[in-house]
């Protein structure tokens, strides 16, 4: 058999590819799992976006840039609800997910050798993307104490000079962690003093959040940080794969050489749909919102079953919980599995800072979660 590229020794298969074959595997031996694990939201698109796909009727290849109506949508958007001016015309990029826009931004910066500053905990992509490039991913740790935010005094204890970019997640997955407006006025400063640029990726500004802030709020933020966005979890849209980089014209222009040469352009009748959903009034930010509410409470008692801690002031899709301390992520999630029926996502996976953690998904129906509850009945943790 012909040997694999040298690029994959060091890249895993994505844990949820792997584990959630073996959950489905797990249901196919009649096993009753209940997935708490997987951030796909389960709400359905606004209506009148599905309407938008439903009534396309062009089905050709597609510009490389997208629909100039969605980039006017993309940046009315920023402009109402983050206060950052954008240009449509050079300053707002399409993508097909922001996980494209991952891999295309390294492939625009980085080359062989060049180092990634990347968040532990984390997306795990941001390291496996950094490996398939042949670019060194060096983690900066991100603490309980320090409320999940940089520690730029630890970081810049070591060599920078080889460091092209900086990947930041703020509201932060998996922690729900909030960056402050200081926070992000430190970033685009550590940015410009070591010219590295600060990307950040920020999917999950409306999610049981009052106050969706952008890093390119900062002023200056253009000149060294760009920011990846995404309609996937804003308008439970995952499947559409629609996203977004923006920033200044020299940013997007790189990427747009990455991905003009990789693919053919958006589904118009998504992009339609697109524009719709960027569209809505804020009434739709909070009818989602209060069905998540009501599922975070009942996943805040689950935590409470399982004797593990939360924060009530988080944002996101999901509940960040710190474990007792007389066992592992990985041991307490595969218990609950295996004897329980239940699949949470251990914390570890997300690096080794998330170790004493563990992650529930907002994104299943009440009536499931009530169902764990009554499945765990207070376990014995050992």
């Amino acid at each position: 058999m012909l040997p694999q590229a040298k690029r994959l020794n060091d890249v895993k298969e994505y844990y949820f590819s792997t584990k959630l074959r073996e959950v489905r595997s797990l249901i196919d031996q009649g096993k009753p799992i209940i997935n708490l694990g997987i951030g796909s939201p389960d709400l359905a698109p606004p209506a009148t976006v599905m309407d938008a796909l439903k009534n396309a009727d062009i089905h050709g290849y597609q510009s490389y840039q997208g629909l100039p109506e969605l980039r006017k949508a993309m940046a009315l958007f920023y402009k109402k609800y983050y206060k950052v001016d954008l240009t449509f015309e050079n300053e707002v990029l399409p993508l097909m997910g922001s996980k494209e826009g991952i891999l295309h931004i390294s492939m625009a910066f980085l080359n062989e050798g060049d180092q990634v500053l990347i968040p532990d905990p984390g997306y795990p992509t941001y390291s496996s993307v950094t490996k398939l490039i042949q670019a060194v991913p060096i983690t900066y740790a991100l603490k309980e104490g320090n409320n999940w935010w940089p520690d730029f005094e630890e970081i810049e204890k070591s060599d920078l000079s080889k460091v092209k970019i900086m990947w930041v997640n703020y509201p932060h997955m998996p922690t729900g962690s909030n960056a402050s407006q200081k926070l992000f006025e430190e970033l685009i400063a550590f940015g410009k003093k070591h010219r590295i640029l600060i990307v950040n990726d920020n999917p999950y500004s409306f999610v049981l959040n009052d106050h969706p802030k952008s890093i390119l709020s900062v002023s200056g933020a253009k000149d060294i940080a760009i920011e990846l966005n995404s309609l996937s979890k804003t308008f439970n849209m995952a499947g559409w794969r629609v996203g977004m980089v923006v920033g200044h014209k020299t940013y997007l222009d790189a990427i747009l050489k990455v991905k003009s040469n990789m693919d053919s352009g958006m589904y118009y009748g998504i992009q339609k749909g697109a524009v719709e959903a960027l569209g809505l009034s804020s009434d739709w930010f909070d009818d989602m919102n209060k069905v998540y509410k009501e599922r975070r409470e009942i996943i805040w008692k689950i935590c409470e079953q399982l004797d593990c801690t939360y924060d009530k002031e988080s944002s996101g899709l999901f509940v960040w919980a710190k474990i007792p301390s007389n066992t592992n992520s990985t041991e307490l999630t595969d218990h609950i599995l295996y004897d329980y029926d239940v699949f949470i996502t251990p914390g570890i996976v997300f690096g080794s800072q998330g170790e004493g953690f563990i992650r529930f998904s907002l994104c299943v129906d009440r009536s499931k979660m009530m169902e764990v509850l009554g499945r765990l009945n207070k376990p014995q943790i050992s």
